[in-house]
């Protein structure tokens, strides 16, 4: 499993959320209770941004409408979201964060809820 270099350590401190790429594949990154998590950026709700929310102790928190995702399962603990987003395997090493994305995601920019062309 090969994994790409995203950031330093110390971007991420306790109770943050930053976007990174990978390739084309947006992700958010934060830290809780001393543990790296890496997901996708977008929430399955309706596309937004997970990195512009919060870090709680119950997971990540989406600004748009409230959702919550399990950092571990990126299972929605609270709706509206209903789906879950993508968990990517992460690690820190020598003060780097560390994160897989696999090839086909960070390819097509990873998952995200598609429009139908022609619309915004």
């Amino acid at each position: 499993m090969e994994y790409q270099r995203v950031a330093r350590s110390g971007q991420v401190p306790e109770g943050v959320v930053r976007r990174f790429f990978v390739g084309e594949a947006e992700v958010a990154v934060a830290r809780w209770d001393g543990e790296v998590h890496a997901m996708s950026n977008y929430c399955t709700h309706l596309d937004c941004l997970l990195s512009s929310g919060r870090v709680t102790e119950d997971g990540l928190l989406c600004s748009c409408h409230g959702s919550v995702f399990d950092f571990g399962s990126g299972e929605p603990i609270t709706p509206p979201a209903t789906k879950p987003i993508k968990v990517y395997p992460v690690k820190e090493e020598d003060g780097e964060i560390l994160v897989h994305v696999p090839p086909e995601d960070a390819a097509s920019g990873g998952p995200r809820r598609r429009r139908p062309v022609g619309r915004a």
